[in-house]
C-alpha cells in the first residue's frame, strides 16, 4: 500500500472554504431581509474562490489540475465498467470531474447572475447599474429560481456521492480532502505541495481578492 500526497493544501482549502460560503449562501439567500448584506459578501468569496481555482487548474498540484481530470468519453466507459486505470481513480474519476465541473459552471453562473440581479427591495449586485433593465431581469430570475435549485440539486448529488462511496464502496472521500494523502494499491506521481506551491497559491488568492475588491468598487462607486 502506498501513502501518496493526491490534494495539495491549497486545493483543500479552497474546499473546505467553499463548503463554507455556498451554506452560507444558500441560508442567507433564504432568510433574507438584513441577512442579505450577507449573502453579497458571501457572493464574493465564492467568486474569489472561483477564479482563484481557475488560476489553480493550470498551476496547482498534479491532480488540481485540469489536464489530469478532463476525460474522454471512452474513458468515462471504462470507469463505468470498472475498467478504468489508476490514473483515472487516484484524483477525480471520470464520473466525479463531471461532477466538479457541473457545479464549478453552476456557481459561476449563480455569481455572475447575482452581480446583475436587483430585487428592487434594498439589495442589488455592483454590475446591475451597467446592464440593461431586461437583463437585470432575466439575471434576477435565474439567480433567484433556476440557479439556486440547480446548485442545491449539483450539492445534494455531491453529498449523496460521498454517501455511496462510504456506505457501497468501502472508501472516504472525505478524509483525502482533509489530510492530502490517498492510500493506493500502486504508486502514481503526487502533487506537488511544498512551502513554493502554498506561497504562490496565497498570492493568486491575494490577487483575486484585490479583482473581486476592484469589481465590487466599480459598481458601488456611483
Amino acid at each position: 500500500m502506498y501513502v501518496i500526497r493526491i490534494w495539495d493544501l491549497p486545493t483543500r482549502l479552497f474546499h473546505w472554504l467553499l463548503v463554507l460560503c455556498v451554506g452560507g449562501l444558500i441560508a442567507t439567500g433564504t432568510v433574507g431581509g438584513v441577512w442579505m448584506e450577507w449573502h453579497l459578501r458571501l457572493g464574493y468569496a465564492v467568486l474569489t474562490l472561483l477564479l482563484f481555482r481557475l488560476l489553480w487548474g493550470f498551476l496547482g498540484g498534479r491532480w488540481s489540475r485540469f489536464a489530469s481530470f478532463i476525460y474522454s468519453p471512452r474513458s468515462l466507459m471504462d470507469y463505468l465498467r470498472g475498467q478504468a486505470p489508476l490514473e483515472h481513480t487516484a484524483g477525480h474519476t471520470p464520473l466525479g470531474a463531471l461532477s466538479v465541473f457541473a457545479l464549478l459552471l453552476a456557481l459561476a453562473t449563480q455569481v455572475g447572475t447575482g452581480l446583475m440581479s436587483d430585487d428592487e427591495i434594498a439589495t442589488f449586485g455592483p454590475l446591475a447599474r451597467f446592464v440593461s433593465g431586461d437583463t437585470v431581469l432575466a439575471a434576477t430570475g435565474f439567480h433567484k429560481d433556476i440557479g439556486q435549485y440547480l446548485v442545491i440539486g449539483l450539492v445534494a448529488l455531491h453529498l449523496l456521492a460521498i454517501v455511496w462511496y462510504r456506505a457501497v464502496r468501502r472508501q472516504s472521500l472525505t478524509k483525502p480532502m482533509v489530510l492530502g494523502n490517498k492510500h493506493l494499491f500502486s504508486p502514481v506521481a503526487p502533487s506537488s505541495d511544498g512551502l513554493w506551491d502554498r506561497i504562490m497559491a496565497a498570492a493568486l488568492l491575494g490577487v483575486c481578492a484585490v479583482f473581486v475588491g476592484w469589481l465590487v468598487s466599480v459598481g458601488y462607486a456611483f
